[in-house]
């Protein structure tokens, strides 16, 4: 089953409500241990997993902060280089030893490097993204 059938697989109802579930389904992919929502100002909009409140929020602050600074790299790079596609940039992953933090739009999710296909949770970041 492809992760868009996965994502949408038996949800209805309201938007938010499906969005909702949305989110919390990416945790069912191996190696997803948090995932959280933030608005385009940064602010924290909702987040699940294996982090504690405080650090679901930082987490958030810190995709959006990235996500900015992403999206002005990416700019002056389709300035300098006049080659077109660079903007708007469509996520973004910082790998660190252990574990990794992957982020689209304005959904952010933190992984182990153990159990992860970051391609597949690129996707279904991507996907949900558009809900």
């Amino acid at each position: 089953m492809c992760i868009r059938d996965r994502l949408r697989g038996g949800l209805s109802g309201s938007g938010t409500s499906r969005r909702r579930r949305l989110i919390k389904r990416l945790l069912a992919i191996d190696g997803v241990t948090a995932v959280c929502q933030f608005r385009d100002d940064g602010a924290f909009v909702e987040g699940y997993g294996l982090l504690p409140p405080q650090e679901l929020e930082a987490l958030a602050q810190f995709a959006h902060d990235y996500k900015r600074i992403v999206q002005g790299n990416a700019d002056q790079l389709s300035m300098f280089t006049g080659i077109r596609g660079w903007t708007p940039p469509g996520g973004w992953i910082v790998r660190g030893a252990t574990m990794s933090v992957c982020s689209v739009a304005n959904l952010v999710c933190t992984v182990e490097h153990s159990d992860v296909n970051l391609s597949e949770v690129m996707e279904a970041l991507t996907e949900t993204s558009h809900f």
